[in-house]
């Protein structure tokens, strides 16, 4: 069907993980559950002023006496429906040395080869140089075990300098197909042409977190090896205030210089108090609803009786919901210190 009516719309993506999506359909519409709404095989898209926003696939729809809610998720939700049952992929592992994005392609690859099985997900041709497997310990997907595929996505993302992902919606013809959109060394950019400022395009107060738990300016960074051969590095600084250590386990790191550098890095980003995990944003020419993408750097500066922070943080996540009656348009962008990532490369 080309248009569904729903209330109560929330839907946005994130880093890492698939999309959600959450609505209502009014009473007079029901009669579409089950007759043209079928969850866990239609594809729901969003979008907002001719453009498309999201797409996925509607996995619930559950009755609440007169309501009718329906919860969707992004195209790499499939992902955690299926399984590996015939083992390495059928064939495409064992993995030695490989990159997980081709691990990533392989793993959409075989989901979308068995029988009914296809999507029409694109996965992009992205590389990197991060690697995966090694002779003495193959990454392996036994089909005994039969792993969540996934899981396998998931554990790509996780590896050393590994990649990032995140999902697209556009269209091919006139159907909508997903795209997994893949990063390396990282998803997004700095925006120096974007920016959020508490009285400009903050819609609410928001309140910046300052937490000695993760303050430290000693910092002790353990590298590849064992017992006393282990590589070391110890990053400390004196500023005056109470010592504080922080371990920081990178067990693949076989070069001092490198292994200092992420030390550094690491104190570095944890001499900076203050965090800001949520925005609430409006539409406005320092930042146009749309304008930024996953994974982008933007500028944020808090300014209300409680915080006069500024710095850069990372876009993880975002979600609109849709105007409805006297309720405005509200943006929420999910957000992390910019300073918190190390990328590969």
């Amino acid at each position: 069907m080309p248009d569904l009516p729903l209330t109560e719309v929330s839907f946005g993506l994130r880093l890492n993980e698939p999309g959600d999506f959450s609505g209502r359909v009014p009473v007079p519409f029901r009669h579409l559950l089950g007759s043209q709404i079928s969850p866990g095989n239609t594809v729901l898209t969003v979008e907002r002023d001719d453009t498309l926003l999201w797409g996925g696939l509607i996995w619930r729809a559950d009755p609440e006496g007169g309501a009718y809610p329906l919860e969707a998720a992004g195209w790499g939700s499939y992902l955690h429906r299926r399984h590996d049952v015939h083992g390495e992929l059928d064939a495409r592992g064992p993995y030695t040395h490989a990159d997980p994005c081709q691990v990533i392609r392989d793993v959409w690859a075989y989901a979308q080869e068995q029988p009914d099985g296809d999507l029409g997900v694109q996965v992009e041709p992205t590389t990197s140089r991060a690697k995966v497997g090694t002779p003495a310990e193959p990454f392996r997907s036994e089909w005994w075990e039969a792993p969540v595929l996934g899981d396998i996505v998931e554990d790509m993302t996780e590896v050393d300098g590994g990649p990032e992902w995140t999902e697209t919606t556009v269209l091919s013809g006139d159907r909508p197909v997903g795209r997994i959109q893949l990063g390396w060394p990282r998803l997004g950019t700095r925006r120096h042409d974007l920016s959020f400022t508490s009285g400009v395009n903050i819609a609410e107060t928001t309140p910046v977190t300052y937490d000695g738990d993760e303050y430290a300016q000693v910092v002790i960074a353990l590298g590849a090896g064992e017992g006393r051969g282990r590589r070391r590095a110890v990053e400390a600084v004196r500023d005056g205030r109470l010592r504080l250590e922080r371990v920081l386990e990178v067990p693949s790191e076989k070069g001092n210089d490198r292994l200092a550098a992420r030390a550094r890095r690491e104190r570095t980003a944890r001499q900076v108090m203050g965090e800001v995990d949520e925005l609430h944003v409006i539409d406005h020419p320092a930042a146009r609803i749309g304008a930024w993408q996953i994974g982008d750097d933007v500028r944020v500066r808090v300014h209300d009786e409680w915080a006069n922070w500024s710095g850069w943080c990372r876009v993880t996540g975002w979600s609109i919901r849709p105007p409805e009656g006297e309720e405005p348009e509200r943006v929420t962008l999910s957000l992390a210190r910019s300073d918190r990532f190390v990328y590969g490369g």
